[in-house]
């Protein structure tokens, strides 16, 4: 029998029954309806609403089940329609008319509304400490690397001496900024929708502050239509996490491409690659393949909970249900993506010699070599045309600007000395680019110590 059934004459159709459940996802919320609930029957007795003897009986009954859960000497009765009546029916066949008691001043759509905050509140902490792994992991590898010159792209074409460690603190300033998001999301997550009922309050004289603070929020929900149809907050995660995924899968294209023949900058670790049924030659980058494929599926869990909620009325809609596979799956993947690629990081070899061989082709020194003449005294517009000649030349004869003749240089212009050699060296090119944020290896030591004071800084 279900517990709404005093309305109707005759049992749901059981195709019903099976399409309207959610007990086989929301079970995991188990210990935040526990946690609700229990404070819920703490102040409804501290209120009068109910006595003493049985909130203590409810108390005792919510803890044994959460014991039971945990155990796995309970198990979850998939004929359930949610996580809320399960444990409401297990809590009366436990202790009697008390539990039929627990239920007072609150709807499922509150119950509801307050689990999954809960719930979402504590697995922002692992995934924001997750992400502060990874962040604390670029920074070693960036700290290891300051001194590494590699060849820095744009188009995909190489353009400037840089550091493998400045490269790496460009995704470690992304994932500053996520963390940053996620806290945002948390901040907004701070209000409690429990006692807003299914969605206008109740008569009884409840104390929602009590229950709030109980619970760790800073306030009741103002709002019991806005406190039992808001899943702002659910889309406000989702957005943050593909933000994040979309970082996630820029460095995982970086890697794949660093990990191929044609680039060889780094190699993975063997326990972070996998090979071919066909190939023997083959080391794939799965790993970073996998986070750059399952971007795509926490995008679309975004899409979902956009596209539930973009028509629905106030208040609670039955269509709301769907915002709980939606944001688990987009929580999920999050946390298995990061955990999975920070060691594949820690565990890389980084292949310098390659790199600085990749650096010294491609003219990434042009830019110097016109800074060159700007410092002695010819506008750079005129500069970046005289190297550009040189370039050509260079191209023409199968020379580098580095073994271009000093006749040739000063045959372009007498501005030339024999100093130009160690101008567009590729440590003088890198070491000379001191300014805020550039990748001179002090530079990036500068900011792998902001980042970790920042990190300290960051609470939960």
């Amino acid at each position: 029998m279900k517990l709404w059934a005093g309305r109707f004459s005759k049992e749901a159709d059981s195709r019903v029954n099976d399409f309207n459940s959610s007990i086989r996802f929301d079970s995991r919320m188990f210990r935040e309806d526990i946690q609700g609930s229990l404070a819920h029957a703490a102040m409804l007795a501290g209120q009068g609403i109910i006595s003493q003897e049985d909130e203590q009986a409810i108390a005792q009954g919510l803890e044994g089940i959460l014991q039971d859960l945990e155990s796995g000497k309970l198990a979850f009765d998939p004929d359930a329609e949610d996580i809320h009546m399960f444990i409401e029916a297990e809590l009366t066949a436990r202790i009697g008319q008390a539990g039929k008691r627990l239920h007072t001043a609150r709807s499922r759509n509150d119950q509801v509304a307050l689990d999954l905050r809960l719930y979402l509140r504590r697995e922002l902490k692992e995934i924001k400490a997750l992400l502060k792994g990874l962040v604390s992991e670029l920074c070693n590898q960036a700290a290891k690397y300051a001194d590494t010159v590699m060849p820095g792209y744009t188009h995909l074409q190489r353009a400037q001496p840089i550091t493998f460690g400045h490269h790496l603190m460009a995704y470690a300033w992304m994932f500053r900024r996520d963390l940053l998001r996620l806290a945002d999301a948390a901040a907004r997550m701070d209000s409690m929708p429990l006692g807003s009922g299914a969605l206008a309050g109740t008569t009884y004289p409840i104390d929602r502050w009590q229950t709030a603070q109980a619970l760790g929020f800073s306030e009741p929900c103002p709002n019991s239509l806005d406190g039992v149809s808001d899943r702002d907050y659910c889309i406000e995660l989702a957005s943050a996490f593909s933000i994040l995924m979309m970082h996630l899968s820029r460095l995982s294209e970086e890697v794949v491409a660093w990990c191929s023949w044609e680039f060889k900058f780094i190699e993975l670790d063997d326990a972070f690659a996998t090979g071919s049924s066909i190939m023997p030659q083959k080391k794939n980058p799965d790993v970073a393949e996998l986070v750059r494929g399952k971007t795509g599926r926490v995008y679309g869990d975004l899409m979902a909970l956009l596209t539930v909620m973009k028509g629905l009325p106030l208040a609670y809609n039955k269509d709301m249900q769907e915002d709980k596979e939606a944001i688990f799956d987009g929580v999920d993947t999050v946390k298995l993506c990061i955990a999975t690629f920070t060691p594949m990081l820690a565990t890389m070899t980084v292949l310098k010699e390659n790199m600085r061989a990749a650096a010294a082709k491609g003219f990434i020194n042009a830019t110097d070599c016109a800074d060159y003449l700007v410092k002695k005294g010819m506008p750079f517009r005129d500069a970046y045309k005289l190297t550009g000649g040189l370039v050509a030349q260079c191209v023409r004869e199968g020379k580098t600007l580095e073994t271009l003749s000093l006749a040739d240089y000063q045959r372009a212009s007498a501005l030339f000395g024999p100093d130009v050699y160690e101008a567009i060296s590729l440590d003088a090119c890198v070491q000379g680019r001191t300014s805020y944020g550039g990748p001179a290896p002090a530079s990036v030591l500068a900011q792998v110590e902001q980042m970790r004071a920042f990190l300290d800084g960051l609470g939960e």
